[in-house]
C-alpha cells in the first residue's frame, strides 16, 4: 500500500522547510515537471515507525509526499493544485496547504502551529451598507472548507505527542493581508473563532474539492495579525516550527489514511 499526500506551499522557503521535515528519500525521489512550468519535489519511501527507524516497505506503508511551490494567494495556488491533481499518475489521499501565517492573538502566539478545522475565504462576498455579505448569502457559492475532524484529531495529538504548541481552529484566506487594527478587528469580529490568516488556503481546498481529495491547512505563526511591523516578524522561527511539524506528523498521520 502507498499513501500520496500533495502538500502545497505558496513560496519556496516554505518548500524548503517542509522537505527538511520529511524523511522520505528513496529511489524515484527527485523533482518531478508538471504542466505549466510547476514542479513537484518528490519525497518517497517507507514510512518510518514512531521511533525513527525506516522500516521495509512490507512492513511499514510506502509514502509518495510530493510538495509543490503553487504561487502567492489563491487564484495562483488553486491553478497549480488543480494541475497536479490532474497530473497524478494515481490519486492522492490528502491534500495539504502549508506555509507561515499571521496569527491571531491570544490564540495564536509566535512560533506556534495552527491546523485548520475550517479553510475561510475570507474577503470572498460583498460589501453593504449593513456590512459584509459572504458568498453563501448572496447565492453565488461557498467561502469555507471543512477539513475532516478525525484527521485535525490525529494531526492535534502526533504534535501535542511531540511537544509542538499549536491549535486547532479556522484559518481565514486573504487576498490582501491584514495590515491594520481596524483591519484585524474587523476579521476577528466576523470570524470569532479563527486562529490565523493566509492567503492560500482557500484555493487549495477549492481545487482538492473537486477532485474529491480530503483537504487541511497547517500554518506556522510568523507574525500578529494586525499594523505591519516588520521587526517584529519571527519568520525564522516559523519556518522552524514548520519544519517541526512535519516531522512529527511523518512519523503517524501522514503515512497512512485516517480511519
Amino acid at each position: 500500500m502507498t499513501f500520496r499526500i500533495l502538500i502545497v506551499t505558496a513560496v519556496a522557503a516554505e518548500a524548503d522547510s517542509v522537505g527538511l521535515g520529511l524523511p522520505f528519500h528513496g529511489p524515484g525521489s527527485g523533482e518531478v515537471p508538471l504542466p505549466g512550468g510547476f514542479a513537484l519535489r518528490r519525497h518517497t519511501g517507507p514510512a518510518p515507525d514512531p521511533a525513527g527507524t525506516p522500516q521495509a516497505a512490507t512492513v511499514r506503508p510506502a509514502v509518495v509526499a510530493d510538495v509543490l511551490v503553487g504561487g502567492v494567494g489563491p487564484a495562483a495556488v488553486a491553478a497549480a493544485t488543480a494541475t497536479a491533481l490532474a497530473s497524478a499518475a494515481a490519486p492522492y489521499d490528502l491534500v495539504v496547504s502549508a506555509g507561515i501565517a499571521g496569527g491571531f492573538a491570544p490564540a495564536a502566539p509566535l512560533g506556534s502551529v495552527v491546523v485548520s478545522d475550517t479553510l475561510v475565504a475570507a474577503d470572498l462576498g460583498a460589501q453593504t451598507p449593513d456590512g459584509y455579505v459572504d458568498v453563501e448569502e448572496l447565492g453565488f457559492g461557498r467561502s469555507a472548507h471543512r477539513a475532516p475532524e478525525p484527521l485535525t484529531r490525529r494531526i492535534s495529538a502526533a504534535l501535542a505527542a511531540g511537544g509542538q504548541r499549536h491549535t486547532v481552529a479556522p484559518v481565514l484566506t486573504v487576498s490582501t493581508v491584514t495590515g491594520t487594527a481596524a483591519r484585524a478587528a474587523e476579521l476577528a469580529g466576523r470570524h470569532p473563532d479563527a486562529a490565523a490568516e493566509a492567503m492560500e488556503g482557500f484555493g487549495v481546498a477549492e481545487a482538492a474539492a473537486a477532485y474529491g481529495v480530503p483537504v487541511v491547512e497547517i500554518r506556522a505563526v510568523s507574525n500578529a495579525v494586525g499594523p505591519r511591523d516588520r521587526a517584529a516578524w519571527r519568520i525564522g522561527e516559523a519556518l522552524d516550527s514548520l519544519r517541526n511539524t512535519f516531522q512529527l506528523l511523518c512519523h503517524s498521520v501522514f503515512v497512512e489514511p485516517a480511519p
